[in-house]
């Protein structure tokens, strides 16, 4: 079996596919290795992949249609997509708003299409975010929940997302699973994150901009967590033999919203050094809290996530201090 993976160099996609081929699953890995953030950590995180023989990379722009129409000439065996490369980052996208739209809107359009294209397609599973819940106020979010109300572009582009595969699995019979995933953290994670960027600053004795004045609350989410939910979404598709449409979403959490300043002292617990806080005001198109209910994926996949952030946040900073090595002894000198 073939599954294609977007966003495989990505902090998700690569921890997927490394899980996939632990399975014995053929893996073509796509991404752009674009210059969002680092590429070099993109390429690390590639370098480990393709030392698989079950791993197949090619870099490919999801924006570009014309090349992602040629996948599906190329791997017509493809049974599945794990459709995870986006433009991410809610603040990047006040600034940068085209960027997400060719990735999130139009390259997710490409993907769609491409599923058209296969034969022996039978699932899609893609990325969306807790970010589609916006400035929701009603705790737990759940998948039910209006989301109609989006806090940021990249929440909009999302959302996008989720009504265009609710059509194509309308018009076309392809199952589509659509995950809305909650502060994703752990080894090989993205540096613009909160456990990235406040482990570096805390290393190299800068202070931590902490907004809404530390009255925030996340959902944080270890990636093994994250990984298991995937693949237990991927191994179980919407029945495409009903009227029903084949489509589904899911939120995938940690089903718990843990204060932001407890989030710091369990990373600096970690550290074994303390954090110079620096107390700032709500940034724009952030929201106050965020809280999954997954019930649903529970239900219907048998998930249950196991890593709380007391053993999370240890971890990744273990992997932070082993890929860094000299630099992370200057960032703590």
């Amino acid at each position: 079996m073939t599954i294609i993976v977007t966003g495989a160099a990505g902090f998700i996609g690569s921890h997927v596919a490394r899980a996939l081929m632990a399975r014995g699953q053929r893996v073509v890995g796509i991404d752009n290795l674009n210059h969002y953030y680092d590429p070099a950590l993109k390429q690390a995180r590639l370098d480990l992949l393709v030392k698989n023989p079950l791993f197949t990379f090619i870099k490919l722009d999801i924006s570009d249609h014309g090349s992602v129409t040629a996948l599906g000439e190329t791997f017509r065996d493809t049974e599945d997509i794990v459709h995870l490369a986006a433009q991410a980052g809610v603040r990047h996208s006040l600034t940068a708003p085209f960027t997400y739209t060719a990735s999130n809107v139009t390259g997710h359009v490409a993907i769609l299409e491409l599923c058209r294209q296969l034969p022996r397609l039978r699932h899609l599973v893609y990325a969306s975010s807790s970010s589609v819940y916006g400035g929701n106020s009603k705790l737990p979010f759940a998948v039910e929940d209006r989301v109609d109300a989006p806090a940021s572009l990249y929440a909009a582009t999302k959302r996008a997302g989720e009504l265009m595969s609710y059509t194509y699995s309308h018009l076309y019979r392809i199952p589509t699973s659509g995950l809305r995933f909650f502060t994703v953290y752990g080894p090989w994670g993205r540096p613009d994150m909160a456990a990235y960027l406040f482990t570096q600053a805390i290393l190299a004795g800068r202070p931590i901009r902490v907004f809404n004045n530390g009255d925030m609350r996340r959902d944080f989410t270890y990636i093994d967590d994250i990984v298991r939910g995937v693949l237990g979404v991927l191994d179980n598709p919407p029945p495409n033999v009903s009227r029903e449409v084949p489509a589904r979403i899911f939120n995938i959490g940690n089903n718990r919203a843990e204060p932001l300043l407890r989030f710091i002292s369990v990373l600096e617990a970690a550290i074994g050094r303390k954090a110079e806080l620096v107390f700032e005001p709500m940034q724009l198109g952030d929201v106050k809290e965020t809280f999954a209910d997954i019930d649903a994926i529970r239900r219907l996949c048998g998930f249950e996530p196991r890593v709380s952030i007391d053993d999370g946040l240890p971890q990744f900073v273990s992997w932070f201090r082993s890929y860094h090595g000299a630099e992370a002894a200057t960032f703590a000198a």
